[in-house]
């Protein structure tokens, strides 16, 4: 009995040794906003991970038939930039235990940046929580793994 418990506490070392050398790419990849009307494409730049609107559900203005643009935003000379492209993500580094923090999320719908805190649930799963000032202030989305 003795023995099974030295096994069990071996692999568990193990596995977990396993789990902790991950560098943080499983976060790559095209996600499904909580909203489902929106996906945003993680990638990789330098150390950091940020992202990108590649996709919405109603890309056009339906009072002009125009691609949207970044209206909200309080810099009035940004209102022209498009929606698709935007990169709304910024400044995340990998922590380990499939967190990353001290990152930047910008909503376009109320043209307002949060601190942001991503943790992956599964591979195709993420928290994505944008908070002021301490994460209990805050909300979190539910993102799914998508293909564009």
């Amino acid at each position: 009995m003795r023995r099974i418990f030295i096994v069990y506490f071996m692999l568990l070392g193990l596995i977990s040794k396993a789990q902790d050398k991950t560098n943080g790419d499983e976060l790559l990849g095209i996600w499904l906003t909580g909203s489902k009307n929106g996906k945003v494409e993680i990638y990789k730049k330098g150390d950091n991970y940020q992202g990108k609107i590649v996709w919405l559900q109603e890309p056009n203005d339906p009072a002009t038939g125009k691609p949207k643009t970044d209206v909200k935003h309080p810099d009035k000379s940004l209102h022209q930039r498009p929606l698709i492209g935007l990169i709304n993500l910024w400044g995340f580094k990998f922590k380990g235990d499939q967190t990353w923090e001290n990152g930047h999320i910008y909503d376009p719908k109320n043209g307002k940046e949060y601190k942001c805190v991503i943790t992956m649930k599964d591979k195709n799963t993420l928290d994505v929580r944008g908070y002021i000032g301490i994460t209990l202030i805050g909300r979190t989305d539910i993102w799914t793994r998508s293909k564009l």
